[in-house]
């Protein structure tokens, strides 16, 4: 009896300290959607932003947090679709407010289908090709940042997912996710798993009803650990002490794979280089269709942006100025608008806020020397009160009694700040080909 107490209290520990760290995660996701503090960069270890930028990059901080996702799934599963994973929290909320009506219904076992894996493999594929267009739509941190940020795809893709998991509990997560079916599989080799001890089990269907991915067979005493999200539900609702979390108690069993799974294997692996040509292709057609436009420091330039921002727009809601505005269907992309207002000088958010590389993380001293578009004068509409040459941070406007200002080509950085205060609106930001560091 003291046995079974104490086994009872450890799962609903496991339980309740996963939870809470989940909860925590979400706190700081909504806080730094908002723009309101940035404490934790929790997004940098999201694992399609730490790929995309440790391809821009290179080694760095990205690929060790990548590396440390991909230990973390070896050692515990697919913890992370549970505890890091913005969308999968989100998920998980709306399990517990639409629990009242899974009591109605029965959910059988969910199949795990082939083509999750080849969804992932042609979107990691034009990735690795060059191209996040389509790993985007589809990336659950990228969503979940376009939604919060009040873009129509993000909230039309959030409500789709809001019926799917009334009517499927979490098959987004087992079935659809690119993310999820990297990490699922990486889970079939995990040390420690959701396991059925069947000396114990009464076959009660308690788990297995309990469970949001559909990953417990009852009937046949086993967990698909591939989709499981450790989300440890079922070890608090198995009053035998059947469920348990850890090691094997049995010898392990080799791995062994059959000649259709070897088959699946190379249809996958022919799938993702097929994608990854394609993503080269569809890398420099994205290129060619995009019009220039002004970017946030360290962006390079407008052509590699459209193919590297995830469009997550963490730094459209973290810029203090507000200029930096979402994707549209001119822009397909996060850019600069300085329609009323200016980039501030000493400022450089959104380089702290980018975690897939998209934007370079530079310092200030590097971003107020990064030259991001070209301030002109027209001087058809031009007034020559001088309020331009006050306002420049950089103070390279010249202004002469009665003349037009000249602005120093060599030396603006384009924040249009000059813009901002012309009060006849005779001046114009324009964009440049690429961007240049002026030091």
């Amino acid at each position: 009896m003291l046995q079974k107490k104490e086994y009872e209290v450890n799962n609903k520990v496991l339980l309740y300290c996963r939870f809470v760290i989940a909860l925590a995660v979400a706190v700081v996701c909504g806080l730094a959607f908002w723009g309101h503090i940035y404490p934790l960069h929790i997004f940098d270890a999201q694992f399609t932003a730490a790929l995309q930028s440790g391809i821009v990059s290179g080694l760095g901080l990205s690929v060790v947090l990548l590396l440390l996702v991909v230990l973390f799934t070896l050692l515990f599963g697919r913890i992370y679709c549970s505890t890091l994973c913005p969308l999968g929290i989100y998920q998980e909320l709306l399990t517990i407010l639409f629990k009242p009506f899974y009591k109605k219904r029965k959910f059988a076992v969910q199949k795990h289908y082939v083509w999750a894996y080849t969804l992932a493999a042609v979107l990691f594929g034009t990735l690795f090709g060059g191209t996040a267009v389509l790993l985007r739509m589809l990336d659950p941190y990228s969503v979940v940042g376009n939604a919060m940020s009040g873009a129509i795809f993000g909230l039309g893709f959030i409500l789709a997912l809001t019926v799917l998991v009334f009517f499927k509990k979490r098959f987004f997560c087992t079935n659809i996710c690119p993310v999820g079916a990297i990490l699922g599989f990486i889970s079939r080799f995990s040390l420690f798993k959701i396991r059925i001890d069947a000396d114990k089990c009464k076959m009660c269907s308690l788990c297995a009803s309990s469970c949001p991915c559909g990953s417990i067979d009852f009937k046949n005493r086993s967990v698909n650990n591939e989709t499981c999200v450790k989300c440890f539900k079922c070890l608090v609702h198995c009053s035998h002490g059947a469920l348990y979390y850890g090691l094997p108690k049995a010898k392990k069993v080799e791995f062994n794979a059959s000649r259709r799974q070897i088959i699946k294997a190379g249809l996958v692996l022919a799938i993702f280089g097929a994608a990854f040509r394609g993503g080269i292709d569809l890398s420099k057609k994205a290129a060619a269709k995009v019009k220039q436009a002004i970017l946030p420091a360290g962006s390079r330039n407008a052509a590699d942006f459209a193919n590297r921002c995830l469009n997550c727009n963490l730094c459209v809601q973290n810029c203090p100025m507000k200029i930096i505005k979402p994707a549209t269907a001119e822009t397909p992309f996060v850019h600069l608008d300085y329609n009323g207002y200016f980039c501030d000088y000493n400022c450089h958010q959104c380089s702290l806020s980018c975690p897939s590389g998209a934007i370079e993380h530079i310092t200030l001293a590097q971003k107020q020397n990064t030259k991001i578009a070209n301030a002109v004068v027209d001087e058809d509409m031009c007034v020559k009160c001088g309020l331009c040459a006050g306002e420049c941070p950089r103070h390279i406007i010249i202004k002469e009694d009665g003349k037009y200002p000249l602005i120093r080509f060599d030396e603006c950085i384009g924040c249009g700040a000059c813009a901002a205060v012309c009060p006849v609106k005779a001046i114009k930001i324009e964009p440049v080909a690429k961007q240049v560091k002026l030091y």
